[in-house]
């Protein structure tokens, strides 16, 4: 899946409220660290999701307004976070559950990654 991404021609980001130490360990456990284009931690802003600076750091960096962005986690708090900064948002509902934040509505919900390049 993210091989299909990259190869349309999508920038594949991570934005993690987990510090740049711990994200870069996991990534090369996981052997995918050469699937991203960057890695974005809180670390530069020194506060964590759902807080505008967060998401400030990826479209500063990519220099794109938010609603070029589209932004997917299985996280309903950080959908709804990225949402409210203008991203468009793909909820990963992977157990189904019932939506807390209906006034946040995302752009998408899927029940897994799969049919992330279906959505072009």
């Amino acid at each position: 899946m993210l091989k299909d991404l990259r190869e349309r021609g999508s920038k594949l980001a991570i934005l993690s409220n987990a510090p740049m130490k711990m994200m870069d360990g996991a990534l090369k456990n996981a052997g995918i660290t050469d699937c991203f284009d960057e890695v974005f931690s809180v670390d530069p802003v020194q506060t964590y999701k759902p807080h505008p600076d967060v998401y400030d750091l990826v479209t500063t960096h990519f220099r794109l307004y938010p609603e070029a962005i589209s932004f997917q986690s299985s996280n309903r708090w950080d959908i709804a976070g990225a949402t409210k900064y203008g991203m468009r948002t793909v909820w990963i509902n992977r157990s189904q559950m019932p939506d807390e934040y209906a006034d946040l509505s995302p752009s998408a919900v899927l029940k897994d990654l799969s049919g992330l390049p279906a959505l072009g």
